[in-house]
């Protein structure tokens, strides 16, 4: 399967891309179609042995609209197509109110001193007023509006040819409201002309009352005027992606013979050496090479302060830098760089469908033909009823016009383009809009562990040592200095801190899943798990607790010579996010590979009680389709790696990385900040989006269901209500200009967690060990708040832990002394 970009122009209102969307799905090969009115632009995914894109263009053109291939590399024409479009559109709108004024003071003039008391000039009323002026005074109207019509002619080119084609479109209905009122008006002069002609005063009064040509123009005015706001306000929508572009520098310094020279950042080539000067954008990924700095990576990971960048360390094309001259080595370039690929990601998002959008989608097919159809039934009925032509036509003007179905199809786009932005924004990119929408279902979310909800970064947590400990440390650390595990660099990191020389290794072995031996001076030594040393005859002294985390035994050939603890550090924000979840109303399971006793440990820590254990990473794919089977929406959080088939079968696969190893394939949401708070972000952000969506559909059908009868004259026997079709057009114009601003209000959406961090740093967890009965916590929670500087401690039995909020510092020692004092045990002190 290929998928593909077009450019579809002449798209005006969601009746128009809901029959390019049926014309293109009709193509033999063709499995997917995504058309976006806001973005003018169309993804197809078809297969390319059956069909082609030229066929693909065939049909749009056929559908009676124009389409091309969209071309990556022509992102700053767009962006300048869009700017064309807006002065375009105000110059139309000035020309328009240029000639409306005196068009409609004409037209009014009578009005206007009848209503304000504005004194008419003498040359008005000697030109303009009474039956022997009739032809001066509408043929005056006809030649003001005739620029009116002309700056707007594409109303009735593009309206009437999709009318003839047999898929009108908002344009048709603008096209045949003013229409019929210039025609109208015409056949008003003709009649005037009659009257003049025959002495008709009667005929000329009547027709001068009604001739309508400013009916006409008011609403060629009044729609430009909408168009012209709905356009800019569209053009705010986009502001992200233009941020995003504008991230890369043009221009380049590289250094090729030996000199340095600048060229365009689109003709760097993979391996360029490229000069970084402070204060520069830095155009592609690469490694440094030479100097050292501070990079500014806000705009791409969202961390607010620079990270320091040394020779080795790896740039990210988007990011500035700071206040160091240094060399880097360039390796993705073009659309391999991570600023590409996130520029790709959020406009395949901003151009992607919601489910929710559907229903508006099926609703834009048939609108505007049965709006049309409304039109001429109301005429005929009340014609038949008895009212004058006039009546009815002007009845089925004002339908045509109040009935434009823009703010409909405006609806969804906006939204998702804006939400999808504002995520890009925050470090998160959503793939889809479908993601988007299911992100605010979900009812549970999966955690994975490592990296995860820890940093997967591990550590020496206590040494348990049955000989010399520096010795016990020189033993471990040159039996784990030949073996790649992650455990490994743990105890080899434990013996740098303590600057420990190592020993010299021989027969070194690994036996996989167990552990690893070798001789060190001449005698074997064993490292492993409890199973490796019962299969060695290495007995283990019982006196020994469990712990939580996962231990590694070290043995000579005859006796355990000690024991390492090693945990995997939990991120700062995991349990704050992990409590955010929860207040959602979500439940949060931890899925992992480790046992039982190490994922309890931590669960503990961060709060979470639905505990998976023991799973291999083939095998989480099968536990997230457990849950999906108990009717629940669930998303799957992992490091998007070796977490694949989880993150596909989830419903939202949610992959968490650093902004340059993220699994783009795999996942529907990536995080490019390593923190699961922007799963939290994720989430209110959906919310947020779907709730405007929802908001802007119930006002665009709320809105044509009520103004449609008013329009009708439903009301008007009984109430006497009727809708001018001047008061129409600007209620039409009024409805789309007021779902894009509704829209925009999400550019406000803003988090701020530091509260919160700030309130967690002031804590610490206490797990005890001996706590039996609400005597012993009473025993605790006193014990512990007479230490200066702990303001309050409540104690959790079920837990075994206290919680303590510090009004400043206090050494842990402090506290685990005071508790042991008075007969309990401190296990740890997070």
């Amino acid at each position: 399967m290929k998928k593909v970009k077009f450019e579809v122009l002449g798209m005006t209102c969601s009746s128009c891309s809901s029959h390019v969307d049926r014309a293109v799905s009709k193509i033999h090969g063709v499995k997917k179609v995504n058309v976006n009115l806001l973005s003018n632009s169309m993804i197809v995914e078809y297969d390319e042995n059956i069909t082609n894109e030229n066929d693909i263009i065939k049909s749009v053109v056929d559908a009676g609209y124009d389409a091309r291939v969209f071309s990556d590399n022509k992102k700053v024409e767009k962006e300048d197509r869009i700017e064309e479009n807006i002065k375009s559109m105000k110059k139309r709108l000035i020309v328009s109110i240029c000639f409306l004024i005196p068009l409609m003071y004409i037209a009014m003039y009578h009005m206007f001193y009848e209503w304000f008391g504005i004194p008419i000039p003498q040359i008005i009323t000697s030109i303009f007023h009474g039956e022997r002026n009739a032809i001066n005074f509408s043929f005056t109207q006809f030649l003001l509006l005739l620029p009116i019509i002309y700056v707007n002619r594409n109303y009735f080119i593009i309206g009437f040819k999709k009318l003839f084609k047999g898929s009108p479109n908002m344009d048709s209905l603008i096209a045949l409201g003013s229409g019929a009122a210039i025609l109208y008006g015409i056949f008003a002069i003709y009649m005037i002309g009659m009257g003049l002609g025959n002495s008709n005063m009667a005929l000329i009064k009547n027709y001068m009352g009604d001739i309508y040509l400013e009916s006409a123009g008011t609403i060629l005015t009044l729609i430009t005027l909408g168009k012209y706001l709905e356009t800019k306000s569209k053009g705010k929508t986009n502001e992200a992606i233009k941020k995003l572009i504008n991230l890369a520098p043009k221009t380049v310094t590289v250094i090729r013979d030996e000199k340095e020279i600048e060229i365009e950042v689109k003709d760097i080539v993979l391996n360029d050496i490229i000069v970084v000067k402070p204060g520069s954008s830095i155009a592609v990924d690469g490694v440094l090479i030479e100097g050292a700095t501070s990079v500014d990576q806000s705009a791409i990971t969202g961390e607010s302060i620079p990270i320091d960048k040394n020779i080795g360390d790896s740039v990210i094309s988007g990011t500035i830098n700071k206040n160091g001259y240094f060399k880097m080595r360039a390796t993705k370039i073009g659309e391999d760089t991570t600023l590409s690929q996130i520029i790709k990601l959020v406009e395949e998002a901003s151009n992607s469908k919601a489910p929710i959008s559907k229903l508006a989608d099926r609703v834009s097919l048939v609108f505007v033909p049965v709006v049309i159809a409304i039109a001429i039934i109301s005429a005929i009925v009340w014609l038949v009823l008895g009212q004058s032509f006039e009546f009815a036509l002007t009845t089925a003007i004002s339908i045509l016009v109040i009935s434009c179905p823009c703010a409909l199809g405006l609806a969804t786009p906006v939204a998702i383009m804006v939400g999808t932005g504002k995520a890009a924004e925050n470090g998160i990119l959503i793939k889809s809009a479908e993601s988007l929408e299911l992100l605010e279902k979900v009812d549970i979310v999966v955690l994975d562990k490592t990296g995860t909800i820890t940093k997967g970064k591990l550590k020496v947590d206590k040494i348990l040592s049955y000989i010399d400990e520096t010795e016990f440390l020189k033993i471990a650390g040159t039996l784990e200095s030949k073996s790649e595990h992650p455990l490994s660099f743990a105890i080899l990191e434990k013996v740098k801190e303590d600057k420990i020389d190592l020993y010299n290794i021989k027969e070194f072995s690994v036996v996989p899943g167990r552990g690893l031996m070798g001789k060190i001076n001449g005698e074997l030594y064993l490292g492993g798990n409890l199973k490796f040393m019962a299969e060695n005859n290495i007995e283990i002294d019982g006196s020994i607790n469990e712990s939580d985390n996962t231990m590694l035994y070290f043995a000579n050939s005859n006796k355990i010579i000690g024991i390492i603890s090693v945990t995997d550090i939990i991120k700062e924000d995991s349990k704050i996010a992990i409590e955010k979840l929860k207040g959602q109303e979500i439940d949060i399971y931890m899925i992992t590979g480790d046992n039982k006793n190490v994922a309890g440990s931590v669960a503990k820590k961060v709060g979470i009680k639905n505990i998976i254990s023991d799973v291999l990473p083939q095998d989480k794919e099968i536990e997230v389709k457990k849950l999906q089977n108990m009717g629940k929406c669930v998303a799957f959080v992992g490091d998007g790696i070796n977490d694949s088939p989880a993150l596909v079968r989830a419903d939202v696969g949610i992959a968490i990385g650093n902004g340059t190893d993220i699994a783009i394939e795999s996942a529907d949401v990536v995080l490019v900040k390593n923190s699961l708070l922007d799963v939290v972000t994720a989430k209110l952000l959906s919310k947020s989006v779907i709730k405007n969506i929802k908001m802007n559909l119930f006002w665009a059908f709320f809105y044509n269901a009520l103004f449609i009868p008013v329009a009708a004259g439903v009301f008007y026997l009984n109430f006497g209500l009727r809708l001018n079709p001047m008061f129409g057009a600007a209620a039409m114009s009024l409805s789309s200009v007021c779902v894009v601003t509704n829209a925009l209000r999400l550019k406000r959406f803003k988090v701020n967690y530091m509260e919160e961090k700030e309130m967690e740093n002031n804590k610490k967890i206490i797990y005890i060990d001996g706590m039996q009965c609400n005597h012993c916590k009473m025993s605790v929670e006193k014990a512990l708040s007479e230490i200066d500087g702990i303001r309050s401690a409540i104690v959790n039995l079920e837990n075994k832990e206290a919680v303590i909020e510090l009004s400043k510092n206090v050494e842990d020692k402090e506290i685990e002394d005071k508790i042991e004092n008075i007969g309990f045990k401190v296990k740890e002190i997070k």
